[in-house]
This record gives C-alpha cells, sequence and structure tokens, in this order.
C-alpha cells in the first residue's frame, strides 16, 4: 500500500521544521510526504529543500499563489502530485505521535475513511517547541501529564492507545467533528467523490463536505482515535470572515444528494503534474 501524507502549510516555517522533524521520526517511514503550500515564502521552500536532503522518505513540496486561504485547491493539487494509494491528510502545524503513521495505515480498510482527533498546545508550550526546538513527538506519558498539570495542554486522555476493534464503527455515520488535520482515505473513494471542494475559500467547513460526500458514495467512517494523535500548535484564531458563506455552501451541500465536487481534483489531474511535484518549485515575487 503505497501511503502520502499531505502536510498543508501557510508561512508558518517554524512549525514546518517541527513537524517534519517528527515525520523524519515516525517508526514507520515507509510513505512519502507531499508539503501542500497555500501560498507561501520563499522561506518555506527553503525547510523544504532542507529536509528533502536528509528525510527517510520522498518529500516534495507543491505551491500555488497565495490568493487567500485554498487549503481545498492545495490539498487537491497535492494529491493529483502523488501516485499514492492511501492519502493521509494533516497540517502544517501539527506535529504527528511516534506512531502516527503506523496506526494510520494499520486501521486503514477498504469502505471506510478514517478520522482522528488533536490534543491542543498553550502558546507558552508552542513557544518553547519552535525556540527551543523541543521534540514533543519523543515525549512519554508521563512529559504529558506534567505539561496538562500545568494546563499547557487541553488533554492527555488521547494518548491512550487503543488496538482495532468493533468499537471504532460504532458511529458509521459520523461526520461532524471530523478535520482534515486528522484523516485518512483511500484514493480510489477520494477520485470518486472529486476530492475536496475548491468552492470553499477562506476558513471552515470543507472538510465536513468533503466527508459528507464520501458518506453518500458509500465510505464510512471508522475512528483512529486513541491510536493516531497530533499535537496541534498554538496560533491565533483563523480570519473567520468567509465562513458565513462556507456555511451556506455546506447547508445547500445537505439540502442536495451530490457525491461529487462542483470544483475538484479532476481539474488538476487534468495539468502538467511535472511541475506540480518539483522539490524546489519557488514562489514567484
Amino acid at each position: 500500500m503505497k501511503t502520502a501524507l499531505i502536510v498543508t502549510t501557510y508561512n508558518r516555517p517554524d512549525a514546518l521544521a517541527a513537524v517534519l522533524e517528527g515525520y523524519c521520526r515516525q517508526s514507520d517511514q515507509d510513505f512519502e510526504l507531499v508539503v501542500a503550500d497555500d501560498g507561501s515564502k520563499e522561506d518555506t521552500a527553503e525547510v523544504v529543500r532542507q529536509y528533502a536532503r536528509h528525510a527517510p522518505f520522498k518529500l516534495t513540496h507543491v505551491w500555488h499563489e497565495d490568493q487567500g486561504f485554498r487549503a481545498a485547491a492545495i490539498r487537491n493539487r497535492a494529491v493529483a502530485s502523488s501516485g499514492a494509494d492511501y492519502i493521509v491528510f494533516t497540517d502544517g502545524d501539527c506535529v504527528p505521535s511516534g506512531h502516527f503513521v503506523r496506526a494510520h495505515k494499520q486501521l486503514a480498510e477498504p469502505g471506510y475513511f478514517l478520522g482522528a482527533n488533536r490534543v491542543l498546545l498553550s502558546a507558552g508550550l508552542t513557544n518553547r517547541v519552535l525556540c527551543r526546538q523541543v521534540s514533543i513527538h519523543t515525549w512519554r506519558r508521563f512529559d504529558w501529564a506534567l505539561s496538562w498539570a500545568k494546563r499547557e495542554v487541553n488533554r492527555v486522555l488521547p494518548l491512550m492507545e487503543l488496538p482495532d476493534g468493533p468499537f471504532r464503527k460504532w458511529m458509521p455515520d459520523r461526520w461532524e467533528g471530523i478535520k482534515t488535520c486528522n484523516f485518512s482515505a483511500w484514493r480510489t473513494d477520494f477520485v470518486r467523490v472529486n476530492g475536496l471542494d475548491e468552492s470553499y475559500e477562506g476558513w471552515g467547513l470543507e472538510d465536513s463536505d468533503l466527508v459528507i460526500r464520501l458518506l453518500r458514495a458509500g465510505v464510512k467512517h471508522k475512528s483512529a482515535r486513541f491510536a493516531a494523535t497530533v499535537f496541534h500548535l498554538w496560533h491565533p484564531e483563523q480570519d473567520r470572515r468567509r465562513l458565513p458563506d462556507n456555511q451556506k455552501r455546506l447547508d445547500d451541500l445537505l439540502r442536495s444528494s451530490a457525491v461529487r465536487a462542483v470544483i475538484g481534483l479532476e481539474h488538476h489531474q487534468a495539468m502538467n503534474l511535472d511541475d506540480q511535484s518539483a522539490i524546489l518549485r519557488r514562489p514567484t515575487t
């Protein structure tokens, strides 16, 4: 099973470096990683170049021009640049736990997508992680329990590791709360629904739209909680001015029977992918 990690980023090279460091230390390193760059400046490309020199996996950089928050579009472009059978989506401010990739691969099952959760870090802990290069991906439960006692993380329960089992399929039709910061699906299923809907611009709800359409296509939810955790680095709240527009799009979807994205993956599959997958892709200035 060829697996690709799609890591979305925008002008946070220090956070991206911490995330890439976590992937370089994964217990399972049989994957490729595509940095899906939503229009960052050159310093982000330089971080990718540095890690590409020594990463134990194939690392590529897909970029498009900064025209505002277009996470759906850059994720679709990143998927189109990869030939992987299984796609894991996450963000460039989410440091993976040590067995993150292994857990997603072990829990993957035909007919299902996986949704998992995250642990939120405080501003103070995030600052230490980035400024002092604290390797939280190597922390043990005691370290996290200590941080929780100091109110530096919002919870530690997700760090429990439970094996696969029937409980993971107790909510097969769930779409609420499932986010692309910790999500995976088979490429064939992603293609069937035409990927993410690029009509969603600005922060919010493009991931809910994707999950609803996957469910309509017959793909069920399987929980990867208590197996595949990420640690979300603090940042100021995103600009949510476009959220009402996105909420209307989602409401319209819920009233319809649509399965395929209005503007989706097929647009990128028709493009010349050689330029998209270049490691040294440089933003124009």
